[in-house]
């Protein structure tokens, strides 16, 4: 498939609305990236077999999360058609606002991409996928960048963005690429700062009771602990507030055994999440992943790390768990809740926090959770 017969998904969603070329200076250049980007996103010729592409682990019409079939378990399948993952792909939207990766002064880490920062930068995220084996399976740069050179399109925009010849240079020509998809990610196609919640700050929505309890008690510091971690502007009225702190946390998610079963990994096998992350060699962070946005959260699941859990309510229960202890089974297993999987670091001042939760407050909290949810994607709402 060629990009450009893309051409009504595109208007399908909006993509075509990004400014025009004949923008001023410097936001001429930066749109014409984001619009090269665009193409990109969607372009199945960059995956091995020529059936994957950005969009399909990150649909936009799913709130850019993973929802195709074979996915059920948490994981997402690859170019090949049977290749699954052992981590839930996180959804890539507003993820431009979460830092570049980088240590605090406390020896903290924040920010970056993917669910163990490994990825400094959105560009970075984007050159990873094309290469990995399991999702879209290129060999190498010089066979992604052989793809783009296919397209005579793509070598006129790349040579007018980058340089003429970029794509001659295989190392120069996929660090272009992944610039180009890093600018498209950075439009506001992927933020629009328009649910239910943005349009109650400006006055042009009402939340239900229901909602407003449930947003009174994410903002609480008395009856929860949500905004701890999920908080960035420290205001219950912050606007453009992205509901991450880009930090690390060992919430105790336990093993998926379903998906394990389903790809090959060993059962015994630890996912050590942060540790993992080649710049990172202290143990004390192990079993931390990064806090996500949960911007769209109540349509993108499955959720964690390892897509365990199907339902948010599952998920407002596992975390009363640790301050209610009648929560002793997950409600989707009718089993217990499973042991983390990491348990030596977990974050339990921030997990034992406030009095436990009774049902009417855990179903206000999902309540307020799903108006945060982008306008285009409320028709997904249960």
């Amino acid at each position: 498939m060629k990009a450009t017969s893309l051409l009504p998904l595109f208007l399908s969603f909006g993509l075509l609305s990004l400014p025009a070329f004949a923008e001023s200076p410097p936001n001429a250049l930066a749109t014409a990236k984001a619009q090269l980007g665009q193409q990109l996103f969607f372009d199945t010729n960059l995956s091995k077999n020529r059936s994957q592409s950005c969009a399909s682990c990150h649909s936009p019409a799913q709130g850019f999360a993973d929802n195709r079939q074979g996915t059920e378990l948490g994981g997402s399948i690859g170019d090949d058609g049977h290749s699954l993952g052992d981590r839930n792909a996180p959804s890539a939207g507003y993820a431009s606002f979460s830092p570049k990766f980088h240590s605090k002064a406390d020896g903290e880490w924040v920010g970056g991409q993917f669910w163990d920062g490994r990825a400094a930068t959105l560009a970075e995220q984007a050159g990873g996928p094309p290469l990995n084996p399991i999702e879209m399976g290129m060999p190498d740069k010089a066979s992604v960048v052989e793809r783009l050179k296919e397209n005579p399109e793509y070598q006129r925009q790349f040579d007018a963005l980058y340089g003429a010849g970029i794509l001659d240079q295989p190392e120069q020509g996929y660090a272009a690429m992944a610039d180009s998809l890093e600018a498209f990610e950075q439009t506001e196609f992927f933020a629009p700062f328009d649910s239910k919640y943005d349009r109650f700050l400006r006055g042009e929505a009402k939340l239900t009771d229901q909602e407003e309890l449930g947003r009174l008690l994410f903002f609480s510091q008395q009856f929860t602990n949500c905004n701890q971690c999920h908080q960035l502007r420290k205001s219950a009225r912050a606007r453009d507030e992205s509901f991450s702190n880009y930090e690390y946390r060992n919430i105790g998610t336990p093993v998926n055994a379903e998906l394990r079963a389903a790809n090959g990994v060993a059962p015994d096998f630890v996912d050590r999440g942060l540790l993992d992350n080649p710049a990172v060699d202290d143990p004390a962070h192990a079993g931390k992943f990064k806090v996500p946005t949960l911007r769209n959260v109540a349509v993108t699941g499955p959720y964690m790390h390892n897509g365990v859990f199907k339902d948010l309510r599952t998920v407002v229960l596992f975390y009363d768990k640790y301050n209610n202890p009648t929560r002793t089974n997950n409600p989707e297993t009718g089993e217990p809740w499973g042991k983390p999987e990491v348990a030596d670091t977990l974050a339990l001042k921030e997990l034992e926090h406030g009095p436990a939760l009774e049902d009417e407050r855990v179903d206000a909290i999902v309540a307020f959770l799903k108006t945060l949810t982008d306008q285009r994607y409320e028709h997904l709402l249960k």
